[in-house]
């Protein structure tokens, strides 16, 4: 008896994985299914149900309730560089300035509003998992078919599935009929799954339990009966929820290195501001509340106070030129660590390659036609032998060609249509019949309208069991049946071939078979083409077609890699980024579909079971040296990616179902497809492909480089604006002297002028290189040991340049009112010649193009100039910075000054390049 035999279990997933285990459906004939749930094939009564409901709960995904918008604020503040900016501006309303206060207030407020709204929206792929669950369910209870909410179904209740429907639970078949599911967004297989009743080996992954179906796939085809074995947070769907859970977001490279700036600047600030003041009081005997404001002076003039909102606006331009490239970006942070990818892992269908299945050649008796193209549109041409094929030709010089076509677009249920001239093709039906009818078109045949000359006698549907599809057809000699199906069922049902020249002679089994192989292994899959004259179309059947068969051919069949596919491939690899492959598809498909896309020949790939069979340590060495990995589950994909992060590796991860979602949050940059992707995948992901283009990726990451390289432009700008600030502070009480500059002044540069100047490099435009430098270390700091010596350097320029005009207005007889007012001028004027120069971090800036500037350049220098004007010749300006107005003479030395340091700094870039 089958209950004799032992029940294969295994742990069961999601919350009821501890210490428990569930039997292993898969493995299990459907009589052992059933004994296992204490059900049978006539369902469940009311009462069983209501009360198993009790016991499992709803068939529903339950939500986590998302973080309440206070505790999202509250997790903004959580940053080392905001509590910076709120000494600053509690410093600075201490030392009377109240407006600057608000001001820097108002800079904080800017940055907390951009995160909540930008980031904290990866709970929502849970919620999105919920609606996949099918809403109704056809279900037998009490002996009767009844349809009932989804939510109500239970463990061991019996439900019919019939073609459009979404499977509302995970279920073990019953009984099948021509059953396909679309399994797609579970497991990434680009076909549907023709679904049989047998059982399988408890180990076999996901996308061959051909005896099971799953919550939130869909029935494209046939109907079925089948027992509920699972449901909400049991299922297969609420299993990648429980892991969604489990991920923990991410930190990006750049919020680590901002975060690292922020500790050096604060530590720089309080360590340098407390050593002045003891300095003040205990060295010069200077009042200690005079030196309290001193140092306040020197923490207000070293915080950058306009870098956070300088970030964000270059992430925010970021993002926009990104959207206008077909990469909408959910997330902030993400635009930067694009530009330190270094791993993007992909999944295949759909990104890597069209999701269109096309057929590539056709195998004829001693005879091979390969066709050109890709997807449903009928373009491509038929060669044979490098020559074209012309469609008026084919019944002259290659007749079994054009029968093969012909019996391609009759014995077919699937139809093709463009809505415009130009537009894209769509498919109704299945998207191998799909492939038929596009080759037919190639060929010359208007399906249409052959159908309407040879219309349809009689059908055999596909059925799982048979493995074939037959129609009758009238033709010159009466009738003929047509018939496709797998190719090892068509070619035992044959016994003569038709001839490249339309004879028929006898057939060469064993070269038919070798030709499947060959097809098989260039990860194709196989269909074969038959006919039959003489049948009775009234009396057809399967008996007809037994036996007596003439084999027309065998076409091979692939969905093809998108041709921009191949080429941003290419470009990832020259700019240092290695492609990794990971799909539910078949592993001899996915090394096949690597190899077209230019990742290798002959790439071995590795499969879902010895994913799961390798130890951590061993994965994290497996994923350096592989690059494709097949028959991948949820569990697959999050293990890969954790193992390539512990390795170092900045991971891009692509996907579009909601086997996908996990990894996608996991990964440092998740990327869903905006067209095919569910809604899972894009609310897990931090940036969403509106084209469905792996391509876009590629032009993401090259917006990514060019967003760091801006930022870091805008920390080597600013960052020695403080550093000449802070030293001229220092100087001046080291030296007894008075302030150059005052606290107010420093702050009215800091908020103004250097931000309006930092403000043009963030829409600086990528530099020629970009896609040619290997990706930046993920621990390379921001502040590298260049950028610390430019900081170091030109804030000493700006130190001499300040108190030079100082010295040089109270030599000149100006009070020092005025002589302050010179050097805010000066330090104003600095910076703006050091704007043309920081655009170029090493090449020459003395050239047209650096002179030019942008537009936004030469219209933000314009606008510091009026800005600069107000501040020294306004009458309110006067009172409130204490500015006095200038001749021309000190304007002109201001401007010299500022000359000076452009010029010093082009001596030392030519210097460096010398060098190296």
């Amino acid at each position: 008896m089958a209950t004799s035999h032992p029940v294969p279990r295994t742990a069961a997933p999601g919350p009821h994985a501890s210490g428990q285990t569930t039997p292993a459906w898969h493995a299990l004939t459907a009589e052992q299914a059933l004994q296992a749930q204490a059900a049978s094939t006539e369902g469940l009564t009311t009462e069983e149900a209501r009360r198993r409901q009790q016991q499992h709960g709803a068939n529903r995904i339950e939500a986590v309730a998302p973080p309440s918008l206070w505790h999202r604020v509250v997790a903004q503040f959580h940053n080392l560089l905001i509590y910076v900016l709120l000494a600053a501006a509690v410093t600075t309303a201490w030392i009377g300035h109240g407006i600057d206060a608000a001001v820097i207030m108002a800079v904080v407020l800017l940055n907390v509003g951009i995160g909540v709204l930008q980031e904290g929206k990866a709970e929502k792929a849970l919620q999105a998992i919920r609606h996949l669950l099918a809403p109704h369910a056809m279900v037998l209870r009490d002996g009767r078919t009844t349809e009932i909410d989804a939510a109500d179904l239970v463990p061991g209740d019996v439900v019919q599935l019939a073609s459009g429907d979404s499977v509302p639970a995970d279920v073990r078949l019953l009984k099948v009929n021509n059953l396909r599911v679309d399994e797609s967004a579970l497991t990434g297989e680009s076909m549907p799954v023709d679904k049989a009743l047998a059982e399988v080996a408890a180990d076999a992954v996901l996308g061959d339990r051909l005896c099971m179906a799953y919550a939130g796939t869909l029935a494209t085809q046939g109907q079925a009966s089948a027992l509920v074995v699972a449901t909400g947070a049991a299922t297969e769907m609420g299993r990648i929820g429980q892991l969604l859970t489990t991920v923990e977001q991410t930190t990006t490279p750049l919020v680590r290195q901002m975060a690292q700036l922020s500790r050096w600047i604060t530590l720089a600030v309080m360590g340098a501001a407390a050593a002045l003041f003891v300095f003040g009081t205990a060295v010069r005997g200077l009042p200690m509340a005079e030196m309290f404001m001193t140092a306040v002076g020197l923490a207000v003039a070293a915080i950058p106070e306009g870098l956070p909102a300088i970030m964000s606006i270059t992430l925010a331009i970021g993002v926009q030129r990104m959207a206008s490239r077909q990469a909408v970006v959910r997330r902030l942070p993400a635009v930067e660590t694009l530009g330190s990818v270094t791993v993007i892992c992909s999944d295949k269908t759909g990104t890597l390659t069209r999701n269109e299945m096309t057929v590539q050649q056709v195998v004829l008796a001693g005879q091979i036609i390969d066709v050109e193209g890709a997807g449903y549109a009928p373009e491509g041409a038929l060669q044979r032998d490098g020559h074209h094929l012309q469609p008026a030709e084919l019944f002259r010089e290659a007749p079994a060609l054009l029968a093969l076509a012909e019996a391609a677009a009759l014995c077919n249920d699937a139809s093709l249509h463009c809505e415009s001239p130009g537009g894209d093709w769509q498919l109704a039906g299945d998207p191998t019949e799909g492939a038929l009818l596009t080759l037919a078109m190639k060929a010359g045949i208007d399906p249409v309208e052959l159908t309407r000359e040879r219309p349809r006698g009689s059908v055999i549907p596909f059925e799982s069991e048979h493995r074939y599809m037959a129609t009758v057809h009238a033709d010159a000699e009466g009738s003929v049946a047509l018939l496709k199906g797998a190719p090892e069922r068509v070619l035992a049902m044959c016994d003569t071939q038709l001839c490249a020249d339309g004879t028929v002679e006898r057939m060469d089994t064993a070269a038919w078979e070798q030709a499947i192989d060959t097809q098989a292994r260039a990860g194709r899959r196989v269909l074969a083409l038959a006919r039959r004259s003489g049948v009775n179309a009234a009396s057809f059947g399967p008996d007809d077609v037994a036996r007596g068969l003439t084999l027309i051919g065998l076409v091979g069949i692939i969905d093809p890699p998108r041709d921009e596919a191949v080429r941003a491939v290419a470009q990832c690899r020259a700019a240092g980024i290695r492609v990794k492959m990971i799909t539910g598809d078949h592993g001899v498909t996915a090394s096949a579909i690597a190899g077209q896309l230019g990742m290798g020949e002959g790439l071995r790939a590795v499969t879902g079971p010895e994913i799961g069979a390798a130890t951590d340590a061993v994965l994290q060495q497996l994923v350096l040296s592989v690059d494709v990995f097949a028959r991948a589950s949820p569990e697959h994909k999050l293990r890969l990616v954790r193992a390539l992060q512990a390795q170092g590796e900045v991971v891009a991860m692509t996907g579009d179902g909601v086997n996908d979602a996990p990894a996608l949050k996991q990964a440092d940059v998740g990327v869903a497809m905006g067209r095919k992707g569910t809604e899972a995948a894009k609310q897990a992901g931090a940036m969403v492909l509106a084209d469905d283009n792996f391509a876009s990726i590629a032009h993401a990451v090259e917006e990514g480089r060019t967003v760091y390289d801006n930022l870091r432009k805008t920390v080597t700008f600013l960052l020695p604006i403080n550093g000449g600030e802070s030293m001229s502070l220092l100087a001046a009480v080291l030296f007894g002297l008075a302030l150059p500059i005052l606290p107010a002044q420093i702050l009215w540069v800091n908020m103004v002028s250097s931000v309006a100047l930092a403000m043009v490099l963030a829409f600086e435009p990528t530099e020629p290189d970009v896609m040619r430098r290997p990706p930046r270390s993920s621990t390379e700091p921001m502040l590298s040991p260049f950028v610390i010596w430019r900081v170091g350097l030109v804030s000493l320029l700006f130190l001499f340049g300040i108190f030079g005009a100082y010295r040089w207005a109270l030599a000149s007889g100006a009070e020092v009112e005025a002589a302050r007012t010179v050097a805010v001028n000066a330090l104003v004027a600095m910076e703006v010649f050091y704007l043309f120069s920081v655009r170029y971090l090493k090449s020459p800036s003395f050239t047209w193009v650096g002179v030019q500037g942008t537009p936004r350049v030469l219209a933000a220098v314009a606008g510091v100039v009026v800005l600069q004007a107000l501040f020294t010749y306004a009458p309110f300006m006067q009172a409130l910075f204490d500015t006095r107005g200038l001749s021309l003479q000190q304007l002109l030395v201001c401007a010299g000054i500022g000359v000076a340091v452009l010029v010093a700094l082009e001596l030392e870039k030519a210097v460096l390049r010398r060098a190296h």
